[in-house]
């Protein structure tokens, strides 16, 4: 591609300027437009200023030369899942009929939409419709329209729910992407391949991080004493183990025979079974099978049962519930990040050894969460427990932001932009593949 022009309204802190920038892509940045004023000083603090930035949608001129790309996110709120479900009848649903207003006027090359995944059942679908029928006058994922609408823009869409865990971002962030070709460009689209993930949480957390995002013994008391009407719902303090050692024994050397944990309950129909049993994760470990892999079960309700974690797993600090992801744990992958970016993390650090240097037995980690033990074991150190929140830093990298980007705002502010921004990684294989088809 040569220059190409480019605009994008709800321009957050640059997600698509990253996607560019990482492509080596010249272009120009003929507007950019958020009324947010945080986010603006964000963007400006890493793109230098726009020519044209204007704060309001509905103030924002539309350029009378095509755009090459135009992108545009609108507020997510009204057709998200956890929200009210006003959809296009509420004020931030309508702001897609402005998004349409300029595709029609200003009649870009190519467009983006990006929206919550929540869009597609709003309505039982009839918002998600007629958003396609009203955006894709020519097809509709490669099936010809033969009766569009009087307003419908002469463009070919493509739609499809993409999660940014399927393009190397350990983040479970599942988003519809709706691509518009215009009639007279090449409309023979098709989506990124998946790329298999390799990362984990643990490889985006900070080595060194103030002691201001750890949690204080209060909150965990009070995450690990929610109660819920059907489970005792608690964040899990022991990590996953597949040892089928008795530790009573050593434990008991140790005057420890009050702390072993005691089994609550079962989830299987029988109410039998090592593979059902649910613990009271206020002890140290009951006796454990190898139990067909399954390891401990502590008390995290899921729709399936009961969750562990393990040192880089997630824990949702809102209050746990059967119906949604909100308190559970996040096995290696972020949970969707959301504009309070409320999570935290599972850190298992070894600090010390009191045994050989190559001994899992003499191992002592800084958290009370349990080490996975292992068959031979002869002893246990139970040190006091670590959860912490994710840093702003950590959210940009789950947004695949890179090191050199930064933020003048505060930590509520980063938090808040991070949730709100699209996974760089996304963007960036979209885009990649519009350039492909016409490079």
């Amino acid at each position: 591609m040569n220059r190409i022009k480019v605009g994008s309204d709800f321009s957050g802190v640059g997600a698509f300027d990253q996607a560019l920038i990482r492509l080596g892509i010249d272009y120009e940045t003929v507007f950019s437009c958020d009324m947010d004023k945080y986010a603006r000083q964000t963007y400006i603090h890493n793109y230098g200023e726009p020519k044209y930035y204007p704060e309001n949608v509905y103030d924002r001129e539309i350029p009378k030369e095509p755009l090459t790309i135009f992108m545009t996110s609108p507020p997510c709120q009204s057709f998200s899942l956890a929200g009210k479900r006003k959809g296009k009848d509420s004020k931030n649903g309508i702001l897609f009929f402005n998004s349409h207003e300029f595709i029609q006027q200003n009649q870009p090359r190519y467009f983006i939409f990006e929206n919550v995944k929540g869009l597609l059942s709003d309505d039982n679908g009839k918002t998600f419709s007629e958003w396609c029928n009203m955006l894709g006058g020519k097809s509709i994922n490669g099936m010809p329209v033969l009766f569009p609408y009087d307003s419908s823009v002469p463009y070919h869409i493509y739609h499809k729910v993409l999660n940014s865990n399927n393009y190397g971002v350990p983040q479970n962030r599942e988003r519809v992407f709706i691509i518009g070709i215009r009639d007279d460009s090449d409309n023979n689209f098709t989506w990124p391949k998946e790329i298999p993930l390799e990362k984990r949480l643990k490889d985006v957390l900070e080595n060194d991080v103030d002691p201001k995002y750890f949690l204080s013994e209060k909150m965990i008391d009070c995450l690990t004493n929610h109660k819920s009407d059907k489970f005792s719902v608690t964040t899990p303090l022991l990590n996953e183990t597949e040892t089928a050692r008795t530790l009573r024994t050593e434990m008991a050397k140790m005057g420890r025979q009050d702390n072993f944990i005691k089994c609550v309950g079962n989830t299987n129909p029988s109410g039998n079974g090592m593979n059902g049993n649910i613990y009271d994760e206020t002890g140290i470990s009951p006796k454990l099978s190898t139990n067909k892999g399954e390891g401990i079960k502590v008390k995290s309700a899921t729709k399936k049962g009961y969750e562990t974690a393990k040192e880089g797993d997630s824990i949702n600090f809102s209050v746990p519930n059967l119906e949604t992801r909100r308190g559970r744990v996040g096995k290696g992958v972020a949970q969707t990040l959301d504009t309070q970016c409320n999570q935290g993390v599972v850190q298992l650090k070894q600090i010390g050894h009191t045994g050989g240097k190559h001994e899992a037995s003499g191992r002592i980690y800084d958290s009370n969460m349990a080490p996975t033990v292992l068959t031979g074991c002869s002893s246990l150190h139970y040190i006091p427990n670590k959860i912490r929140r994710l840093t702003p830093r950590e959210c940009f990298r789950l947004q695949d932001f890179p090191e050199s980007f930064t933020w003048p705002v505060s930590d509520s502010q980063a938090y808040k932009q991070a949730g709100n921004s699209i996974t760089v990684a996304v963007l960036y294989n979209i885009v990649k593949k519009l350039r492909t088809n016409n490079s």
